[in-house]
């Protein structure tokens, strides 16, 4: 079943690190966004298959935003 990932602060997506089809393992970067000068990485919750990416480097996104969705193997 999947999974959202969502946005944890209000913030920009500064880099795109996987693409949907990649199989990512718990912790790897999916991508990394900037808020107030920080780059926060927004990792895998878990084992699975990345099925979309719901931004694009720039995106500006609010906190509880959807960034991405994921499925577990």
């Amino acid at each position: 079943m999947p999974e959202d990932i969502n946005a944890p602060l209000t913030g920009t997506v500064w880099k795109i690190e996987t693409k949907p089809g990649d199989a990512l393992d718990e912790d790897d970067v999916i991508m990394i966004l900037e808020s107030m000068k920080m780059e926060i990485p927004i990792e895998a919750p878990f084992d699975g298959k990345l099925l979309e990416i719901a931004v694009k480097e720039g995106d500006p996104v609010k906190d509880g935003q959807l960034l991405a969705r994921m499925e577990e193997d």
